[in-house]
């Protein structure tokens, strides 16, 4: 197939500043026969509907999580690839939007019955939307940034209104409205779903706080994920745990399925999970078309369910093409 990898630009005229997923996605992709080219776009739209009418692509690849510094950019890209009528990886619009509102997502749950942490909203107008009294600790982070962008466990864990309304107008500055829940003391897991009519969950992936010294928060937040030299990175790994009775791996699975069924995900993604004390398993995030680096939660799943990184790749543009009703090598040329 004709595979065009879509991805965001950090800088504008420099058309080698994406992230390092993009050429190991290329790469694979190339390993498996197709002809890949990567499609990289800051914020010209124009550019990005010429980059496709030049290519025609069977397939796009969609690695691209924002537009320029459109905060809602995503899901106006995808909606173009709708208006193009390329068939594209992972969600749509809606799907999308989904993923960048927490509060709808926790909505969607609720109607499903599935747990989740009590929440309210502090949005930027001041409005406050809330299901009821919370419970301290409680856990202060944007409404719709993803990556643990604005996740500070030292500061983010709250233990007061004080602090919390602190942290609420930390956030305001970042100009998002915050989403305050209450924080789950307990085991946290990843667990990553592929498919869209029968979905697999993968082996669930743990992430292993043990390394932090006493007293830091049992948290991945910012830190923990991108600067390598702190505390918080060095004390943190993902793990297969081994302690799991068959029981709780079903349980893992079935909740991580019920969540990604009820956000409609599409062809893959991944559910974060905490496991309290009391073996109540509560849903997190949903992160769908989550991240594709080698290293990667939702790749180390994969690996240890028997698929490899280029065949993970196929099987994601396979999805992507049956939910068209299309079939390898009779691709979509009219973008």
């Amino acid at each position: 197939m004709k595979i065009t990898v879509l991805t965001h630009l950090e800088k504008e005229r420099d058309e080698k500043t994406y992230d390092v997923v993009v050429d190991q996605v290329v790469a694979g992709l190339r390993s498996r026969g197709h002809e890949a080219s990567i499609l990289g776009v800051h914020a010209d739209v124009r550019k990005l509907v010429a980059g496709l009418e030049e290519r025609k692509p069977d397939l796009v690849f969609n690695l691209m999580e924002t537009f320029g510094k459109t905060q809602l950019g995503a899901v106006g890209v995808v909606g173009l690839l709708e208006l193009v009528g390329v068939p594209y990886t992972g969600g749509g619009p809606g799907e999308y939007y989904l993923q960048e509102d927490k509060a709808i997502t926790k909505k969607l749950l609720a109607f499903e019955r599935i747990r989740f942490p009590d929440f309210a909203v502090f949005s930027m107008n001041a409005d406050l939307e809330t299901g009821g009294n919370l419970r301290l600790p409680l856990f202060v982070k944007p409404l719709r940034m993803d990556a643990s962008i604005g996740i500070d466990g030292g500061k983010s864990l709250v233990n007061s209104t004080k602090e919390m309304m602190q942290q609420v107008a930390t956030i305001h500055k970042m100009k998002d409205s915050a989403l305050v829940e209450e924080f789950i003391d307990g085991r946290e897991f990843f667990v990553s779903v592929l498919g869209n009519q029968s979905p697999q969950a993968l082996p669930a992936v743990e992430i292993d706080f043990s390394g932090l010294p006493a007293g830091v928060p049992r948290v991945l937040d910012a830190k923990a994920k991108w600067d390598i030299n702190s505390v918080q990175y060095k004390g943190t790994k993902s793990i297969f745990p081994s302690d799991l009775s068959d029981e709780v791996k079903a349980k893992l699975e079935q909740v991580a399925l019920q969540a990604y069924r009820a956000l409609q995900v599409r062809d893959y993604g991944r559910v974060d999970l905490r496991m309290a004390e009391t073996g109540e398993i509560y849903v997190i995030e949903v992160n769908a078309s989550c991240y594709l680096e080698r290293s990667a939660e939702f790749v180390m799943a994969a690996e240890k369910a028997g698929i490899e990184y280029s065949e993970l790749l196929e099987r994601i543009a396979e999805l992507a093409l049956e939910r068209r009703g299309k079939k390898r090598g009779n691709g979509a040329r009219n973008a």
